[in-house]
C-alpha cells in the first residue's frame, strides 16, 4: 500500500521540534535524492517494512565499510610515526564513527518503516546512542592527549602535575556538553533544571562547606604543586612523612613508623609545608658535637672530616665540611655538616655519625664534655664552732 511522503508519523508525548523534524523528513529526503534515484524511493515507499530492512542493511555495510577505511588508510599513515597516541585516538573513534553512520541509518529506516506507535522514541534512543559513544571517545581522547602533552619529549606543553586538574576539568565538560544534548534529545528544557539546580547547590553548599573546601584546596595544591608524591614533609602540626597519594580531597602520608596519615586538603593549604625533597637532589643534616676547652681544634676538626668522609652513605659532593659555630659555656661547640640523598635515612645516618664521633673521640683521647659542678670549701669548720 502506498505511503503519502507526506503523511505525518504517529507520536506519543513527543516534542514539538522532532515532530516537525519527522512530519518534514521524508518530504525532505524526497527533494534531496536526484532524479534518478526517485523511482527507487518511491518503490521503498510501496513497501515501507522491506524498504526499512534495506536501509538497515544498506547503513550497516556502509558503516562497516568507513570503519575499515578509517583502520586501513588511516591506520597506516599513522603507523608510520612513532608515538602510539596517534593509534590510541584512531582505536576509539572506530565505536562512534561506527556507531553514528548505522544508527542513524537506524533512524532513517523508522522514518521510512512509519511505525504506527514508538517510532519517534527509537530515534531518540538512537541519537542517544550515538551522543553517549561520542562521549566516551572524547573521555578517553582527553586522558591520551593530556598524557602526551605533558610527557617527557620535546612537545610537552602541560605541566604533569597540572594533568589531573585539566583531566578532571576536560571530563566534567564532556560530561557537561553530552548531557545537555541528551536533555534537548528527550525534549527535557534544562533551564529548569539549572534553576533548581541552584537553589539545590546554595543548599548543598552550606550543607557541604568542609567538603567543598578540601576540594576546592585539592585543585590549588594540584596547580601549585608545594609537593608531589614521593617528597618528605614536614607539617606545621607535627606530621612528616612520606606523600603516598594526592587527591582532591585529601593528602596521604607514611610516617617513618610505617602509619599511614590521612590530612585533608583544607588543612593542609592552610599548614606551613617544609619540602625535605623540594630542593636540590641531596639534603644536608647537620651533627652537633662539643668539644672539652683545651682540645686540640685541628684535631677536632679532622676526626669529624673523617668520619664524615668515610661513612658510605654520605655524598663526597657537596664533600664533608666542619664549622666551629662558637664558645659555649663549658664547651668548643662544633658542627658537622654532610650531604646525603633521601631524606629517610636522615635519623640512622645521623646515628651512625655519632656512634662513629663518639669512637674516634675516645680513641684520640678528646673529651666530649658533660654537665658537673665543682664544690669548693672555704674553711672546715672547728671543733668549737
Amino acid at each position: 500500500m502506498p505511503v503519502d511522503t507526506n503523511t505525518t508519523i504517529n507520536t506519543v508525548d513527543e516534542t514539538p521540534q522532532l515532530d516537525s523534524f519527522l512530519s518534514d523528513a521524508m518530504q525532505g529526503i524526497s527533494q534531496l535524492l536526484p532524479e534518478s534515484a526517485q523511482s527507487s524511493w518511491q518503490l521503498i515507499l510501496q513497501y515501507p517494512i522491506l524498504g526499512a530492512l534495506l536501509i538497515a542493511l544498506i547503513a550497516y555495510l556502509i558503516a562497516v565499510s568507513i570503519r575499515s577505511l578509517l583502520v586501513n588508510l588511516v591506520g597506516r599513515v599513522t603507523g608510520l610515526t612513532d608515538s602510539a597516541i596517534d593509534d590510541a585516538v584512531l582505536a576509539d573513534l572506530r565505536k562512534p564513527i561506527f556507531n553514528t553512520v548505522f544508527f542513524l541509518g537506524l533512524s532513517l529506516a523508522v522514518i521510512v518503516a512509519n511505525l504506527p506507535a514508538g517510532g519517534i522514541a527509537l530515534i531518540k534512543v538512537f541519537l542517544s546512542i550515538i551522543t553517549a559513544s561520542w562521549m566516551i571517545a572524547a573521555i578517553k581522547i582527553s586522558t591520551l592527549v593530556l598524557h602526551a602533552l605533558s610527557g617527557e619529549n620535546r612537545f610537552q606543553l602541560v605541566d604533569a602535575r597540572t594533568v589531573p586538574l585539566f583531566d578532571l576539568t576536560s571530563k566534567l565538560f564532556t560530561i557537561m556538553i553530552g548531557s545537555y544534548v541528551l536533555l534537548m534529545i528527550w525534549g527535557i528544557n534544562p533551564v529548569g533544571w539549572l534553576a533548581s539546580a541552584g537553589i539545590a547547590g546554595l543548599a548543598v553548599g552550606f550543607a557541604a562547606k568542609d567538603t567543598l573546601a578540601n576540594l576546592f584546596s585539592g585543585f590549588f595544591i594540584v596547580a601549585d604543586a608545594p609537593y608531589k608524591i614521593g617528597d618528605y614533609i614536614n607539617l606545621d602540626s607535627g606530621e612528616r612523612g612520606k606523600v603516598c597519594a594526592i587527591g582532591l580531597r585529601s593528602t596521604r602520608l607514611l610516617t617513618r613508623d610505617d602509619v599511614e596519615i590521612t590530612i585533608p586538603n583544607g588543612v593542609i593549604a592552610n599548614a606551613k609545608i617544609i619540602n625535605e625533597s623540594g630542593g636540590p637532589q641531596n639534603l644536608r643534616i647537620r651533627i652537633v658535637v662539643g668539644a672539652a676547652y683545651g682540645s686540640d681544634a685541628d684535631q677536632v676538626v679532622e676526626l669529624l672530616l673523617k668520619a664524615g668522609t668515610e661513612h658510605s652513605e654520605v655524598c663526597e659532593s657537596p664533600e664533608p665540611r666542619v664549622r666551629l659555630r662558637g664558645f659555649g659555656a663549658s664547651s668548643l661547640d662544633f658542627n658537622l655538616m654532610c650531604w646525603i640523598t633521601k631524606p629517610e635515612d636522615r635519623g640512622r645516618i645521623a646515628h651512625e655519625l655519632h656512634m662513629t664521633i663518639y669512637k674516634l673521640f675516645n680513641e684520640y683521647g678528646v673529651e666530649i664534655p658533660y654537665a658537673k659542678q665543682d664544690l669548693y670549701i672555704k674553711q672546715w669548720p672547728t671543733e668549737n664552732s
